[in-house]
């Protein structure tokens, strides 16, 4: 059997690696996508004050710290049984929409980009950021770089640092805005509309513009047929901040919609010996093994799946895109993973369209920002979108609110097994007896999980018995002479 070894996979999050398993006629016998580090936050926030927990789970990530942070708000505010004021309410919203805009866009240019400007059998010096400026222009690459950094200062402005952020509270946050703060704000918002208004027609114009990149999206080895999860708001439109969380199924009807407390009752997470990270499933219909289809109870968690959730988009051009994407691709729902890009690119519309009626808003200067604390009830659930998927909080502490015990089902985990899958079938539909093997075929297969946009420090929380470890001792001239395996 030959042994197919893709470590590192590249433009990610963390740490991850694919392992490819062929049988004797060449063909894909198995796929294993592994993470091999553990982070553990769950353990570290044991014992702190709870309140210092959204200050603490930003280091979780640099890529998206401000997910935890609110996620953590939300939960603490929980524990104290407290509901935070509105103007309190729109600044961690509107912070948040600021963080969805820079985490979207470097995504879209800096992660998936390169396998559609410069091509996925590019050669690997050309398939970069670099090379998408290359391709698209050096003006592009300027604009990309600026709408971050504007993104970045508002996340700085009201939270307190754009990486390390410290705004939340039990029951608020630490400081508002002024009004010149806030007019500096609609600026940049207005900004982001037209940069996001530019991106999604590079989509169409580089890739729906491309037949092969269509027949690619809606043909190839890249889909899979599974529930999907999203949080939405009273009218079921897409939600980042706040709402339920809703899932349904493969035909796009409804299964469940519950409040963040009750998360329990319809995910349950469970853990295999060869990966730090656990798999979620939908526990009502059990565990099923990594199957696609009705009967699975895998769900997916990211961009699309939130758009398939939802029965719409909150903001009036968000809802254009959102329109445009479904009858193009033939309706709801849709299963094909690579669209998860397009999606994000509607996403990012509508943290900008929503980033600027947020900043536009009387109440958002105002200066009532913490509500007076209640009893500690001990036990606060906080779920967010986070730019990965559905995140959650889930914290127990004793009378005096130090933290007992933690629960994150972070955006990733959620996605975790449907990953596994998707490498798997990209794999076979890839590798067939007697092809050649490309460096290009390796990372077309590694664009099935960077669809995800997946962040691995932030899910790495399962601690296995053991893990699986081969150590080969080689000779001077690389041969193989001893093998050591665990």
């Amino acid at each position: 059997m030959k042994h197919i070894s893709i470590d590192p996979i590249t433009r990610l999050e963390g740490h991850g690696k694919i392992e490819i398993f062929l049988n004797n006629d060449g063909e894909v016998e198995n796929a294993y996508f592994q993470v091999p580090e553990l982070r553990g936050f769950e353990k570290f926030c044991e014992g702190r004050p709870v309140e210092e927990l959204p200050s603490i789970v930003t280091k979780i990530c640099g890529v998206c710290p401000g997910c935890h942070h609110m996620a953590s708000g939300k939960a603490v505010d929980r524990v104290f049984g407290v509901e935070p004021p509105p103007t309190a309410r729109k600044l961690r919203e509107l912070f948040y929409m600021a963080h969805f805009v820079h985490s979207h866009i470097a995504h879209f240019y800096a992660l998936a980009a390169p396998d559609f400007v410069v091509g996925p059998t590019a050669s690997p010096a050309e398939r970069n950021i670099l090379g998408v400026i290359s391709k698209a222009g050096i003006k592009i690459g300027s604009e990309v770089i600026r709408q971050r950094k504007m993104a970045q200062e508002i996340q700085a402005m009201i939270g307190g640092h754009q990486t390390h952020v410290v705004m939340n509270i039990p029951g608020g946050v630490k400081k508002g805005i002024s009004p010149v703060q806030r007019d500096d704000i609609v600026k940049k918002a207005e900004g982001f509309i037209d940069f996001s208004k530019f991106s999604i027609q590079l989509f169409k114009d580089v890739v729906l513009g491309n037949k092969e990149y269509v027949e690619l999206i809606l043909k190839g080895p890249y889909s899979l047929v599974l529930h999907s999860m999203g949080l939405v708001d009273e009218k079921n439109k897409v939600s980042f901040y706040d709402g339920k969380v809703r899932v349904v199924d493969t035909r796009g009807e409804e299964l469940y919609k519950y409040p963040a407390e009750q998360y329990l009752d319809f995910v349950e997470e469970r853990v295999e010996p060869w990966t730090y990270l656990k798999f979620p499933y939908l526990k009502k219909i059990g565990w099923k093994g990594f199957i696609d289809g009705q009967e699975s109870g895998v769900y997916q968690a990211t961009p699309l799946s939130r758009l398939n959730a939802a029965d719409g988009m909150a903001t009036p051009l968000a809802q254009q895109e959102y329109e445009y994407m479904y009858s193009t691709l033939g309706g709801k729902p849709v299963h094909a993973t690579l669209a998860m890009h397009w999606a994000r690119l509607i996403e990012l519309m509508y943290a900008s369209e929503h980033c600027l009626e947020l900043a536009m808003d009387p109440e958002i200067t105002g200066n009532e920002l913490r509500a007076p604390l209640g009893k500690i009830v001990g036990e606060g659930v906080g779920i967010v979108e986070a730019q990965r998927g559905t995140l959650t909080h889930h914290y127990w502490t004793d009378d005096n609110g130090m933290v007992r015990k933690v629960n994150l089902i972070v955006g990733t985990t959620n996605n975790h097994a449907a990953i596994c899958m998707s490498i798997k079938k990209a794999a076979r539909g890839l590798i067939k007896k007697g092809s050649e093997i490309t460096e290009g075929t390796l990372n077309m297969i590694e664009m099935a999980f960077r669809a995800y946009d997946p962040c691995f420090s932030c899910a790495t929380h399962s601690l296995p018995g053991e893990m699986k470890m081969v150590l080969n001792i080689r000779d001077s001239e690389g041969q193989i002479i001893d093998s050591i395996s665990r």
